[in-house]
């Protein structure tokens, strides 16, 4: 670890985006999304959950008279509404978003208080209760949101004012935990905070905010008396979440000492939040035995607790992790903020081991999960993300209330719409990342970079039609010193084959590089254009039949289809109701082509066969009748784009026919 240097992340406005795949979506946040979540917060979106988020912070101010409505964390979606608005005035200035986005900074400078304290639940609701439940009580949560919010906002518009409004809370938070005589001890019930504090600290340089950090993630489960549980016990202790009354420690990853956890425990989104800071942690403070437990606990993730799509957290109770191979397709709760997490989480592996593996990890949640949540026109989402959809019961009250069969406007509790949102928009901070003089590219995204290396500024221009495309081409445009700049091309784990050809002026030739940890390294000389095919001839990827380990039983005796890194699935709108009864033949190649359905996209046919269903009558429910199939041709569209075309079954896992 004391080896490790860190990569950094290209800045925004140094990265320019030209893919059509993803500006079909990236487009959408600055005309669409950003303004459509603006009217949601102010309570503008007719038949959508009342908000509430922006009257609360006028309450609090003083200007207006009401009480607080919303969940107890409801101040986080201004936060991550002012965090995406950041990353795309950092992009492209826009005097209209940056009119709000100052508006609302101001707002929240006017509501709080004079000690620094800002939370609107607790100012308006419970005044005394700050600080006093943290297993429930979300302030730090939202407070990390809020100082995410302001360091990207700093860098976007050079402006102080709102990096000083969360300076004076996380100072007030810096005065009040730590293990120093007089201060509290406790840990955030959801972490957050603590990855928002390395960030301020990275944009401050003040210690204090790096070692409140550190104390955050060391005292979790330590003790010999469980903190949450403790809390639990206090007289006049208030209850805010009434699943929460029979509280387990591993909920909040506090059961143990996290260097010593060895498998992700329950609510997901709070395991992949710490372990982004523990990450970051590791790295500052070169703590070996901090990373490992990183690596042990990606490991049980990604082999054995994730789903096909990047989806975690498989449990609709409680949001959470439950057991090695415990994958429901119908049941899965794969919320949208726990692949966002899972993809910051291996970002930030990527960034200290410039392993490859972790950027397939991350390219994998970003290309299925985080983009199934939204619809194609940016106003409606999904929170919970099945791999497997029987709209009729999905049904209020019953054991799949969490699964909705469309999505939705929006949700009384909204953490996904905001954060799928501040994903898509600070999307170049996943593509590029440099070290020294090496720059790497871990998504294969058409644009353009421009970064500062030690020999000098290098910029690439990426022409590719990726994900549809197998080809990218690289064009070095400046490179420093001629000689010193090093380009590495991550080659992803469905890459068949892996094949450079280099053409300077009029040389074409195979390039001379090197393969290390799944990035292949070769020169970055100013006039090269490196053309990359992963593959073994130019065109779209060849789509391929996935089994899953025969240990997740949900998946036994099935198949999906994978094709570069999207995952498909088998939608009613292409193949009927009673996708269930469907078999898809795996001796038989699957075809592609392109059609101008969903924005356009590549489709998948594949041989198969469907349970007759006419040798069934009514009221029979069981009976001895021989099962006959027919024939039919099955269609597959990516994964992401499901629910785009109204409601119907979905499947991605399908029955395989049996070769004997």
């Amino acid at each position: 670890m004391e080896k490790e240097m860190k990569a950094h992340t290209a800045n925004i406005k140094d990265v320019t985006i030209s893919s059509r795949f993803w500006n079909k979506y990236r487009k959408l946040v600055r005309k669409e999304i950003l303004n459509y979540q603006w009217e949601v917060m102010n309570d503008q979106i007719e038949g959508a959950p009342k908000s509430h988020c922006i009257e609360n912070f006028r309450i609090a101010a003083g200007e207006k008279n009401g009480k607080f409505y919303g969940a107890v964390f409801q101040d986080s979606d201004a936060a991550k509404w002012l965090e995406a608005a950041a990353y795309c005035l950092e992009e492209q200035p826009d005097e209209e978003l940056k009119r709000r986005a100052d508006e609302l900074i101001s707002l929240i400078g006017r509501a709080q208080q004079p000690d620094g304290y800002f939370n609107t639940y607790y100012i308006l609701e419970d005044p005394l209760g700050r600080f006093t439940n943290l297993r429930e009580g979300h302030e730090l949560y939202t407070l990390g949101h809020m100082i995410e919010a302001a360091v990207a906002y700093s860098r976007a518009t050079q402006e102080q004012k709102f990096l000083e409004i969360v300076c004076r809370m996380a100072d007030l938070v810096c005065e009040t935990f730590g293990k120093e005589e007089g201060k509290r001890t406790g840990m955030p019930g959801h972490p957050e905070i603590e990855l928002a504090l390395v960030k301020l600290y990275d944009a401050t340089g003040k210690k204090r905010y790096l070692e409140l950090a550190k104390y955050f993630v060391d005292v979790r489960g330590t003790g010999e008396k469980n903190y949450f549980l403790e809390e639990m016990k206090r007289p006049g202790q208030k209850f805010l979440f009434p699943e929460l009354s029979d509280y387990c420690p591993e909920f909040a990853q506090a059961h143990l000492p996290v260097r010593e956890q060895k498998t992700a425990e329950g609510h997901a989104v709070r395991a992949v939040y710490l372990y982004c800071a523990m990450a970051d942690l590791a790295e500052k403070y070169k703590d070996r035995e901090l990373f490992n437990a990183c690596e042990t606990l990606m490991e049980n993730i990604v082999s054995k607790r994730m789903y096909v799509t990047g989806g975690i957290g498989s449990s609709g109770i409680l949001e959470r992790f439950t057991t090695d191979y415990d994958l429901p397709n119908e049941y899965g709760y794969s919320e949208s903020c726990a692949s966002i997490g899972l993809a910051l989480f291996a970002r930030r592996m990527l960034l200290i081991t410039k392993d490859g593996a972790y950027g397939d990890i991350m390219e994998r949640a970003l290309y299925n999960t985080v983009l199934a949540g939204i619809s194609q026109d940016g106003k409606h989402f999904f929170y919970v993300n099945p791999l497997s959809c029987w709209p009729e019961s999905c049904m209020e009250r019953t054991s799949k209330e969490h699964v909705k069969s469309i999505r939705q406007k929006w949700f009384g509790v909204a953490c996904c719409p905001a954060n799928i949102s501040r994903t898509l928009a600070s999307l170049g901070e996943y593509i590029y990342s440099y070290e020294k003089d090496t720059l790497y590219l871990n998504l294969f995204v058409a644009g353009s970079v421009s970064v500062m290396l030690e020999s000098g500024e290098t910029e690439l221009e990426i022409r590719t039609d990726f994900p549809w495309s197998n080809k990218v081409e690289i064009e070095v445009k400046r490179a420093g010193v001629s000689g010193c700049a090093k380009l590495a091309v991550r080659i992803p784990e469905y890459a068949e084959a892996f094949h450079v050809e280099k053409t300077s002026g009029e040389n074409d030739l195979p390039a001379d590089i090197r393969i290390e940890k799944g990035y292949a390294y070769f020169p970055c000389e100013a006039g090269t254009v490196y053309t990359v095919l992963f593959g073994k001839e130019e065109g779209s990827f060849r789509p391929r039949f996935l089994h899953a380990n025969p240990e997740v039983r949900e998946d036994a005796g099935k198949v999906c289809i994978a094709c570069g890194p999207l995952i498909y699935a088998a939608e009613e709108a292409d193949n009927g109701k009673y996708l269930s009864s469907v078999y898809v033949d795996t001796s038989k190649p699957p075809r592609i082509h392109w059609e101008d359905i969903l924005g356009g996209t590549l489709v998948i046919e594949a041989d198969g066969k469907k349970i007759v269903r006419e040798n069934w009558k009514s009221p029979e429910l069981y009976a001895e009748h021989d099962e006959k199939l027919k024939d039919i041709k099955m269609t597959f569209i990516p994964y992401a784009y499901w629910n785009n075309r109204g409601e119907g079954e979905m499947e991605v896992w399908v029955k395989e026919y049996p070769d004997f």
